[in-house]
């Protein structure tokens, strides 16, 4: 497949980069700082672009078979975070005008704001807090997308996230904020980088999580 990646040079885009080429893919690296990215292929093209323009994205989206996004923004104590939001806006709209109608990107646990009333003491009381501004953000671009009709988008939510390789273990997933137990507790509370790069990169070939958020985790 055509795949444009954004976010590419993040810790999780480079997973989906290299796991995407390996699989055979054929890639367009979307990115601020073309120097940033230090993976050669082939396959791999890489392009500066405005996340925030849709008429800058566009150019890069024809011809694409999907769009994957591994966008993230910091944490902001003083004021909003708009750019899951912005840089959604304008990914949609190039989508749009260039007829492209997949879109797997990636959020997290506990976007909704009463989401981590189950999850444990140091994460409900002292993470959560801390990391507000962009959960929000990180919501209201889900909540965008569900007013997206024409579009067919999947949410990944994964939960903390370690910078380790794929493994090969299997997935729990829910449509949800998180992964829950029997007991409607959260199950665990981090996976690897690279499993969340498999996971996005093995809904290429399904639609069952077409137009719905899913929160994973490894057993």
């Amino acid at each position: 497949m055509k795949i444009t990646v954004l976010g590419a040079t993040g810790q999780t885009g480079l997973y989906v980069v290299n796991q995407a080429l390996q699989q055979g893919h054929t890639v367009t690296a979307v990115v601020r700082n073309p120097g940033k990215l230090t993976i050669h292929h082939d396959n791999l093209k890489v392009v500066e672009a405005d996340i925030f323009s849709a008429d800058s994205l566009k150019t890069h989206f024809k011809g694409q078979d999907v769009i994957m996004s591994c966008l993230g923004f910091p944490k902001s104590l003083f004021s909003a975070v708009t750019g899951y939001t912005l840089s959604m806006s304008a990914m949609i709209s190039a989508m749009r005008e260039t007829q492209v109608n997949r879109l797997i990107t990636m959020t997290s646990w506990y976007t909704e704001s009463n989401s981590g009333t189950q999850s444990p003491y140091l994460i409900r009381f002292i993470l959560l807090p801390i990391i507000r501004s962009v959960l929000t953000n990180m919501y209201e671009m889900e909540q965008f997308l569900q007013e997206t009709e024409d579009i067919n988008w999947t949410v990944v939510r994964p939960p903390g996230l370690k910078n380790l390789p794929a493994s090969a273990q299997e997935f729990l997933t829910h449509e949800g904020y998180f992964v829950p137990d029997s007991n409607g507790h959260p199950v665990g509370s981090t996976v690897g980088r690279g499993d969340v790069a498999r996971f996005m990169l093995s809904l290429l070939n399904s639609n069952a999580w077409v137009k719905k958020g899913v929160a994973i985790i490894t057993k």
